[in-house]
């Protein structure tokens, strides 16, 4: 069993065009997240996208990049088609790790891949970590996850879950028992096979009421291991302010330096 970690980057967003070549602390955004993924020690690390600026500068830096169908709604579908045209075995482990994530701890991809090396009946892998604060369990921003004991995951949603009933006595903003609840890190790990299981299968109802993707490997009776993670990663980058931020924080360190924004 081979673990691969794949990166979907895709140029076009909305709030923050070409966030991927975004250079923080004199490298582009993208390299930050292949050097992070490296260090979890997969057996390999491939970038997909449909951007040739983004391939680029990928092939720059010395990373692996599949070039992928441009017409892919979702980083899913952009994994699964590298993953087939790789003819990688059904048993190994996709690890999707998101092209705006720059801060994420190798551990937490050597963890959530390390789920599914450990649980051979586990189809998919992800991992949580508990919400401390009342605005984040019942914010509908914050998607909440709840696993039995043995780690498998019974659901996911936007709604404030496990709900203690004795909690709220004068409504849903009453609710001062939150002890438990878990917000779910979307990291995931999939077996290759059940990647193109997902690919190949139409929306849920849950998955449309809920917009959450996950539902749907739920809703077709996989098996999501979880855990709590042990390193929890920060939030990624959507907006200029969380660019920022991030360039506050890495081109503190030593050995980075100032550069200009350098995207194509």
């Amino acid at each position: 069993m081979r673990v691969f970690v794949v990166i979907p980057a895709r140029y076009a967003s909305s709030r923050l065009p070409g966030k991927p070549l975004k250079i923080i602390a004199g490298k582009p955004m993208i390299q930050h997240v292949c050097e992070r993924a490296h260090a979890s020690n997969a057996d390999e690390v491939v970038v997909a996208t449909d951007d040739a600026r983004i391939e680029a500068v990928c092939r720059e830096f010395g990373a692996t990049v599949a070039m992928t169908d441009s017409s892919h709604v979702s980083g899913t579908d952009r994994i699964a088609e590298v993953a087939e045209r790789s003819g990688w075995d059904e048993q190994d482990v996709v690890i999707n790790v998101q092209g705006d994530e720059p801060l994420i701890p190798p551990s937490a991809i050597a963890q959530v891949g390390g789920l599914l090396v450990n649980e051979p009946r586990a189809q998919m892998a992800t991992l949580g970590t508990p919400i401390h604060d009342l605005d984040d369990f019942l914010n509908p921003n914050v998607v909440k996850a709840v696993m039995a004991e043995s780690g498998r995951a019974l659901y996911f949603s936007r709604a404030p879950v496990p709900w203690h009933r004795d909690g709220a006595a004068e409504g849903i903003a009453s609710q001062s028992i939150y002890e438990g609840a878990l917000r779910h890190i979307g990291l995931y790990a999939y077996r290759v096979g059940a990647l193109q299981t997902l690919a190949r299968s139409a929306p849920c109802l849950l998955e449309q009421y809920e917009q959450l993707e996950q539902l749907r490997a739920l809703w077709c009776g996989m098996w999501i291991q979880m855990d709590i993670a042990t390193e929890t990663p920060p939030v990624g980058v959507d907006t200029e302010h969380d660019l920022e931020r991030i360039r506050s924080l890495l081109e503190g360190q030593p050995g980075s330096h100032q550069a200009g924004e350098g995207e194509e």
